[in-house]
């Protein structure tokens, strides 16, 4: 019957025995590619083109005549190609994730936050050496001298750090000390002369001042660049804890010196106890050494000791430029009030310090966005992908930064004595100079600093000449500016942060 299965005659289905099953015969050998891919099973799988595994062939030893002889193949490509089609590919994740040079704790970047701000204190003590009259902006004269320094102080030393950062990078940790011993020196005295050029009728008290400044400015460069942030926090406590008592009744003006020049000292002192070594270096005569850490091809008339490929000179000019562009836009921020015919004490204004205070959270965001962009790398499959994930991870570190500011803003507003909370068109152009810095320290984090430094240079040029030329408002100029800086800045960003290869 069609369908059916014949049984023998009281034959039951369940009684027959099992069909045996097929054995492979005694003179049967296993396929020897088999037994090849079951031992590179792991290389196999993990290949992403049959070269890798060709190579791997030849670097076994594995000659052409020998594959045909024992595979029965043409050679080691062909084999290869065999192999790889014969195992599934699977890219496991390796047990130990790659070392992450971004990973930095929060309360370190705190830390550098309040060592950025307790140099104020410095200036509430320092407010009776800078009184005098008003000059043509509306500052008193002994501020004009004060300002001119601190500029100078920032674009020098902001170019010395990047270039001792540069050694440090090349594993010479002598010549980062020796740069930083003749650089910061060289700061000082730069930054004292440009106090003393444009002194005018200040008093002598106010350009000796600046030039305690300035020398401040150089001896924290090299203690911050060195990791010594805690040493420069305990040499800034005494100086802040003795201010405050100012707040609230007068201080005799020679306690107000001692408490400045004690903090100094102790600044400057800790500062040559950690390039200590390379003056060591210098007093047995390797003078060439130290000029060649600070200059880009070696001090004339000695062999220098530094390693071929240093960094160059050229090289730390646009950070130096961002520094001076950078503290222009911070100053104009911080003198709005006094550009506007307010009190001295605006000088130290809220939004300055609350941008100083940002500057920790800033760069603690900073680094999560490049610790997470790592991430994302690894992560994601396409380069469309990626763009989406970084654009989405710099959106979320830039609002993060951006809520710090303003929560800071409003506190220090509301604590900082006979100050009007501020208005929308402040705060706006507050948020957006924090954009501006935010965006240019990121650019600078991944080697594009021409361009932030261009921008922010472009910007602080505009806002002078509207100050100098009586343009507008201050806080409406500056707003107008800093909204069009962030807007350049941002989309810098977006543009060469969307590229894997920037985050190399």
């Amino acid at each position: 019957m069609s369908g059916s299965v014949w049984l023998p005659p009281g034959a039951r289905p369940d009684s027959l025995p099992a069909i045996p099953r097929q054995r492979t015969p005694s003179w049967a050998q296993p396929d020897p590619i088999d037994e090849l891919a079951v031992r590179l099973d792991d290389f196999i799988a993990a290949a992403v083109h049959p070269d890798e595994i060709a190579a791997l062939l030849e670097s076994d030893g594995l000659s052409d005549d020998r594959i045909r002889e024992r595979y029965g193949v043409k050679n080691s490509f062909a084999l290869a190609e065999e192999l790889y089609e014969r195992v599934d590919r699977r890219y496991p994740e390796p047990e130990d994730l790659p070392h992450d040079p971004w990973r930095i704790g929060l309360l370190a970047c705190l830390l550098r936050g309040v060592v950025f701000v307790l140099p104020g204190f410095a200036h509430l003590l320092g407010a009776p050496l800078l009184a005098g009259p008003r000059g043509d902006l509306g500052l008193p004269a002994g501020t004009v001298p004060l300002l001119a320094g601190a500029l100078t102080g920032w674009a020098w030393n902001q170019g010395l750090a990047h270039r001792a950062y540069a050694w440090l990078g090349l594993g010479d940790r002598s010549s980062a000390r020796r740069c930083l011993l003749l650089g910061a020196p060289v700061g000082a005295l730069l930054g004292a002369l440009a106090a003393l050029a444009v002194a005018g009728t200040a008093q002598p008290a106010a350009v000796a001042f600046a030039a305690g400044q300035s020398c401040y400015l150089g001896a924290s460069t090299t203690l911050l660049v060195l990791g010594r942030e805690r040493a420069l926090l305990a040499a800034l406590l005494p100086m802040a804890a003795g201010t405050l008592p100012t707040l609230v009744r007068d201080v005799p003006e020679s306690a107000r010196v001692l408490l400045l020049l004690g903090s100094l000292a102790a600044v400057v002192v800790l500062a040559l106890v950690e390039v200590a070594p390379a003056v060591r270096d210098l007093g047995r005569g390797c003078w060439t050494a130290g000029l060649t850490a600070l200059l880009p091809f070696g001090a004339p008339g000695g062999r220098p000791p530094a390693p071929v490929g240093g960094p160059r000179l050229a090289a730390s000019l646009p950070y130096a430029l961002f520094g001076l562009a950078s503290g222009v836009l911070v100053l104009y921020a911080a003198l709005g009030e006094v550009l506007a015919g307010g009190e001295l004490s605006a000088i130290a204004a809220p939004a300055a310090v609350a941008l100083t205070l940002s500057m920790g959270p800033a760069e603690w965001l900073l680094h999560r966005f490049r610790s997470d962009s790592l991430a994302g790398l690894r992560s994601t499959g396409s380069p469309r992908a990626f763009r989406r994930a970084t654009v989405r991870t710099l959106a979320v570190c830039l609002i993060g930064y951006l809520a710090v500011l303003l929560a800071l803003a409003l506190t220090t507003a509301a604590l900082w004595p006979h100050t009007p909370s501020p208005d929308g068109f402040r705060l706006a152009g507050l948020l957006m100079l924090g954009v501006v810095l935010w965006t240019g320290l990121l650019l600078q984090s991944v080697g594009a600093v021409l361009g932030g430094a261009a921008i922010c240079c472009a910007a602080a040029l505009v806002q002078t000449l509207a100050l100098v030329t009586h343009t507008g408002t201050p806080h409406i100029v500056g707003l107008v500016v800093y909204g069009a800086a962030a807007a350049a800045q941002a989309v810098l960003v977006c543009g060469l942060l969307g590229r894997a290869t920037a985050h190399r």
